[in-house]
């Protein structure tokens, strides 16, 4: 139950009809939005998971409410799925203040970041999502509004413009990014806290999962929720969506209590195997494997032998494979491991030796 809100968006997730449609993929529909809204978290002890960024963030945010300040600016990076949004609201809570959400695309404008900071109350929480995405005009003044807590309002045009200074109340500032290398230093260093947030343990989303699955009256046995989990690629969202459609699948095709067995029966219909891989992944590593002996091979040649498009394959598909430990982007291209062979049980081709004993790079 610790996820993102949608603002994690396509931008990082690769083009937004494959991303969208995949059941495995960490971007949020429209029902995600409403399911997860019901199973959020509302404060940090019911936060599943990333113990470490629990435990400092609980620190920072006890010691601003003994000091009665405002709490320091915090950023939060990681995959999409994996709670910042849902920090951020805990955050606020927490601290016994309003929140308000936005996203870096959505400010293209000085002007836009200037009306958001200047309708502030004291103490509210500022989410901003994807903000490595916001303008660098907007970027700019973010730098004086979190330090100074003033902005300069721009008046009249050319030489007769004039910089009217704009006191702003203490606010705190959440900043999500799922590239956070792409935020300027002068940015990063303006956060008083920063948490990087890791994928899940399988027995981390086994308690998300039973979690939600209390919380929509769905029965399940630990071992169906271990078989789910263990499909989830880590990530609570997609945990969440998985378990869902399980459900559907238990309702219609049993008596409505999920087990392994149903289980592993719903995942097979929905095509997604014991790794987490769905069926653009396996057409991703059946093509590298059969067609081309393992790689290496160029990305567009790969994605003309699946039939996507090349964003499609390096950004959908890609990252899932090479963190699984089953594909590699190397300079001469994309390269199968053997845990890719074992995986969709074929054989790797023996290498040709030149008649020396040593490998003959032309395969004579």
């Amino acid at each position: 139950m610790n996820w993102d809100d949608p603002t994690d968006a396509t931008a990082d997730e690769g083009p937004a009809g494959p991303a969208a449609e995949r059941l495995v993929g960490s971007v949020a529909d429209g029902e995600d939005q409403a399911v997860e809204a019901a199973l959020r978290p509302k404060d940090l002890g019911e936060f599943i998971g990333q113990e470490k960024v629990r435990e400092q963030l609980d620190l920072v945010l006890r010691a601003a409410r003994a000091r009665g300040a405002t709490a320091d600016h915090v950023l939060l990076s990681g995959a999409p799925g994996l709670g910042k949004t849902t920090l951020s609201m805990i955050i606020a809570a927490e601290m016994g203040a309003p929140i308000r959400i936005t996203s870096g695309p959505a400010i293209q404008h000085a002007g836009d970041l200037a009306a958001i900071l200047s309708s502030l109350q004291e103490g509210e929480v500022l989410f901003l999502d994807e903000i490595h995405r916001m303008s660098r005009p907007a970027e700019e003044m973010l730098y004086m509004a979190m330090e100074d807590f003033r902005v300069d309002v721009i008046v009249g045009k050319g030489p007769g413009a004039t910089a009217i200074p704009l006191e702003l109340p203490p606010f705190t500032l959440v900043g999500a990014t799922t590239r956070a290398g792409l935020l300027p230093p002068p940015l990063r260093d303006r956060f008083g806290f920063t948490a990087h947030m890791e994928f899940y343990e399988p027995a981390e989303l086994e308690r998300v999962i039973h979690r939600s699955a209390n919380l929509l009256d769905v029965e399940i046995d630990t071992v169906g929720a271990a078989e789910i989990a263990g499909r989830s690629r880590g990530t609570p969202r997609i945990a969440n969506r998985l378990l869902r459609r399980v459900r559907d699948y238990a309702q219609v095709k049993a008596d409505g209590v999920i087990t392994r067995q149903i289980a592993e029966a719903a995942l097979k219909v929905y095509e997604v195997d014991a790794r987490g891989l769905d069926r653009l992944d396996r057409a991703v590593l059946q093509a590298l494997l059969k067609l081309f002996g393992g790689g290496p091979v160029g990305l567009s040649t790969l994605a003309v032998a699946v039939g996507e498009e090349r964003e499609t394959v390096e950004e959908v598909a890609e990252p899932f494979l090479v963190r699984e430990g089953l594909l590699a982007r190397t300079p001469r291209g994309r390269v199968a491991t053997p845990a890719a062979w074992t995986h969709l049980g074929l054989t790797p081709p023996r290498p040709a030796t030149a008649g020396n004993g040593q490998q003959d790079l032309f395969g004579a």
